[in-house]
């Protein structure tokens, strides 16, 4: 019997990469060949993927980046990626074909509209992303990860929650240790790709609090290379214990070991916190296209399971008192981490493969 092919593309970020990664993780599982459709910038999140899965990287572009002559390029090089594509999948049919969003799967997507191949799409955040929106009508459904998500009409939808990886899944639900006066752990993340205004408010902030807390803290802070030699700096010289890296690689066992996570709230951050359960104080990035970020924590929120600080409110007082109000109350903390348990969806991944199995059935 032939192997069935899934072609997955996705564009140059962790959020639209890793529900990618936990997908192929369990097609694979399943017998299936995977191939993944990405660009330059995607393939640096590809470290973690299975070793079988094929890596293609695509010719693709983006009207919201470069001077004319770049902008005037987009619709030839996107064009180009089509074609080519095209003629790939005529020589290698997937018997599906699912974006994640981003720029590069444009080309797969396309394609697959041009020889009419059995498609759909991922969509991790409330509000669908800009290549998302364009193709949410021309696919079989659009599999959201948030919900409700903001569809256009005439879009079918259905929720499926956002896939995590395997190694969040071993983690799924551990055993929270609430604070309390011995050593305690508190992950810093921006995102895949770090936020500065972390790197510029959280260091003071935990400097800012009381010598019974601080005094027990490991900080893990996810940094910018731009930004971690000051922000080591700045731990080094308040007497604070912690590890600045541009990226961890193994963030389901830090988060595992956390009492508290600040973090940004892209989805797969917010997938991550609520599948372990994790208290954790969240910063929409206020320039999220649609604010998607304020609606991708709003789950979280409402349980009960984190704090909520716009950008616009954040400073060195504002986020010391709440990482103090954490921190300084176990009982309540344990609630916050049971809450974000509550609203996690570890099954995301295999109601994501139903969709796409019975997608390849009816295609």
């Amino acid at each position: 019997m032939t192997q069935k092919l899934l072609l997955m593309a996705a564009g140059g970020t962790g959020g639209h990469m890793f529900p990618a990664q936990a997908l192929a993780e369990e097609m694979l599982r399943k017998g299936w060949r995977v191939k993944l459709s990405t660009d330059a910038r995607g393939a640096r999140y590809t470290g973690g993927f299975p070793h079988t899965v094929e890596i293609t990287e695509v010719s693709s572009a983006t009207f919201a980046r470069g001077g004319l002559l770049a902008k005037a390029l987009v619709g030839p090089k996107i064009a180009g990626g089509i074609a080519s594509m095209a003629l790939q999948m005529r020589r290698d049919r997937p018997d599906a074909v699912v974006g994640f969003g981003g720029y590069p799967s444009i080309p797969a997507l396309g394609a697959a509209a041009l020889l009419g191949l059995p498609r759909m799409i991922h969509e991790q955040n409330g509000i669908l992303g800009r290549v998302n929106q364009l193709f949410a009508k021309r696919v079989a459904q659009v599999a959201c990860g948030v919900w409700p998500t903001e569809l256009p009409e005439g879009a079918k939808g259905v929720h499926v929650g956002n896939p995590v990886r395997r190694a969040v899944l071993e983690r799924a639900g551990a055993a929270y240790i609430p604070p309390g006066d011995y050593p305690m752990s508190v992950l810093v993340m921006g995102g895949s790709q770090g936020a500065r205004i972390l790197s510029d408010v959280v260091p003071g902030a935990i400097a800012a609090l009381p010598e019974g807390i601080r005094r027990h803290l490991r900080v893990a802070h996810q940094a910018r290379d731009e930004d971690g030699e000051r922000v080591s700096a700045f731990y080094a010289e308040h007497g604070i214990a912690a590890d600045v890296q541009p990226f961890f690689h193994d963030v389901p066992a830090r988060m595992s070991e956390a009492q508290l996570v600040i973090s940004r709230s892209g989805a797969s951050s917010v997938a991550d916190i609520s599948v372990i359960g994790r208290p954790s104080i969240l910063i929409p990035f206020a320039a999220a296209a649609g604010d998607h970020q304020s609606a991708n924590a709003r789950g979280l929120v409402d349980a009960g399971g984190a704090v909520l600080i716009p950008e616009s409110a954040l400073d060195v007082q504002a986020l010391s008192e709440q990482i103090s109000a954490v921190l300084s109350a176990p009982d309540a903390a344990a609630q916050m981490a049971q809450a974000a348990l509550s609203v996690g969806v570890p099954d995301a991944t295999n109601r994501l493969v139903a969709l796409v199995e019975q997608l390849a059935e009816e295609g």
